[in-house]
């Protein structure tokens, strides 16, 4: 910010004029002194004959008329319903075209609610309080809901690395040359007994998440869940192809997806992908499969628990002795 006395400032836009109307000298001549153009001093000039030094302050650039902006009714009926009724952008922007014809996009009512300080839920409360009310999804019985879910997590160098040898080892200097990559940990989760099945596979594409699937059903089926009602899984391609719908169709009476940024429906697969490598103590590796087939550079385990605690859904028994108790 410039200070009060800079050049081209109010005084120095003064300095200029007097020099035009108290010396009499052209136009020109002073603005080429001042290295300004002829036409501006011309201005300055203009409006301090009109308005005095009043006229040589700044001015908004904005345009005096905007065609496109909201009326001022509109602005403060926004506010009004805002504080009164507490609605959301979106139902303002409905009863604004259901009552008064008015069509406004929600990202616009959105932007006037940011600047008038009533975008939070909290604004408009007495106490500053949030009346939301976090939703739980709870599942009625098990297989009622199963969820889906890939972890890519980082490969560990043979040997390990500095963790178990120091910062500085020779091991931990062998990272520059060695390029593990990573593997993918594939879970399926019943939201109900909180029985898991998680393998660390070396992709996730659609075909190796339909072998998954189907080794993770027999593996529910083995424990008590014969049914899936619903399967809830993101919006991944893996999940997402025609490929792995036709494949699941029979098997699974519904099929929902949910966005990336949405744990509340992915995220218990999700925590168990997480406790996978730090709960090795409940893990058990799988046998070997009955057809003598064996898949290349890919591990199988299994865990009953996502965590050290029982979950709350049930009682405080071991999550794998619920499903025999209460299917069929």
């Amino acid at each position: 910010m410039h200070h009060r006395n800079a050049p081209l400032t109010i005084v120095g836009r003064q300095r200029a004029i007097t020099q035009v109307l108290d010396h009499d000298r052209p136009i020109a001549h002073v603005a080429s002194e001042f290295r300004i153009a002829r036409s501006t001093l011309s201005k300055w000039v203009a409006r301090y004959r009109a308005q005095g030094e009043a006229g040589l302050a700044d001015r908004s650039s904005a345009p005096a008329h905007r065609p496109t902006r909201l009326p001022g009714w509109v602005i403060e009926t926004i506010e009004q319903w805002r504080r009164e009724k507490k609605w959301s952008a979106r139902r303002i922007a409905r009863e604004l075209a259901d009552r008064h014809g008015m069509s406004c996009a929600v990202r616009t009512i959105t932007r006037w609610l940011d600047r008038l300080g009533l975008n939070r839920i909290r604004d408009i409360t007495s106490d500053g309080e949030d009346l939301r009310v976090p939703g739980k999804i709870i599942a009625r019985y098990p297989g009622h809901m199963v969820h889906m879910d890939v972890k890519k997590v980082g490969k560990l160098r043979d040997g390990g690395g500095w963790w178990a040898h120091g910062r500085g080892s020779a091991q931990d200097r062998k990272k520059h040359g060695q390029r593990v990559g990573y593997t993918c940990l594939h879970s399926m989760t019943d939201g109900f007994s909180r029985l898991a099945y998680t393998e660390a596979l070396e992709d996730e594409k659609a075909l190796t998440t339909i072998g998954f699937f189907h080794r993770a059903r027999e593996f529910f089926a083995a424990h008590g869940i014969t049914r899936i009602s619903r399967l809830v899984t993101d919006n991944g391609a893996n999940y997402t192809s025609a490929s792995f719908t036709s494949s699941t169709r029979a098997f699974v009476t519904r099929t929902s997806g949910s966005g990336p940024t949405r744990p509340a429906t992915t995220g218990r697969s999700s925590a168990t992908s997480a406790c996978w490598p730090t709960s090795a103590s409940t893990l058990a590796p799988t046998p070997p499969r009955p057809s003598g087939g064996t898949r290349s550079g890919s591990g199988s385990t299994t865990t009953t628990t996502i965590g050290p605690t029982p979950p709350a859904a049930i009682s405080p028994q071991p999550p794998e002795s619920t499903p025999a108790s209460t299917t069929s």
